[in-house]
């Protein structure tokens, strides 16, 4: 058997490959994904359990146990980022062990408004003897399905 053209074939083409090969960075965000278990009757009363649920008209940030708490309602079309963070942050002070939040999108949400809606949620930026810090809000985001509106809401 013959494999001298094939030979000269992958002579030319591995290093044609290598060298316009794009060498890329990738940045990798660790995930926490919401687990199923339940607690136990003898544990003490649930304590927050933050819900940031994205639609295509609002942004609702919601506690699973206690309901809604704050609707952001978009303005001309625009999601209110600033709006979130301030109101995250009055809830950080309120909990301040509070690390974790469930971000829950419907199926048409695009991409971008995932990664600044994550952004609001995780850090803001805050003055410190005047130099701008980034500070932690709620760096454990899980990510899921928005639930189904309830029918006329």
């Amino acid at each position: 058997m013959n494999i001298t053209s094939f030979m000269n074939l992958m002579v030319i083409l591995v290093p044609f490959l290598l060298i316009t090969a794009v060498f890329s960075r990738l940045a990798i965000m660790e995930l926490n994904l919401p687990t199923s278990d339940s607690p136990a009757l003898d544990e003490k009363p649930p304590e927050l359990s933050l819900e940031i649920i994205v639609r295509r008209d609002v942004i609702s940030v919601a506690d699973r146990n206690a309901g809604l708490l704050t609707r952001l309602p978009t303005v001309d079309g625009d999601y209110d980022y600033d709006g979130l963070t301030e109101y995250l942050k009055r809830v950080k002070s309120r909990f301040p062990q509070k690390l974790d939040a469930a971000l829950l999108l419907e199926s048409d949400v695009s991409y971008d408004v995932l990664v600044q809606v994550m952004d609001a949620v995780r850090v803001y930026e805050a003055e410190v003897d005047g130099d701008m810090v980034r500070a932690e809000l709620f760096p454990e985001i899980a990510i899921g399905d928005a639930p189904r509106r309830a029918r006329g809401g």
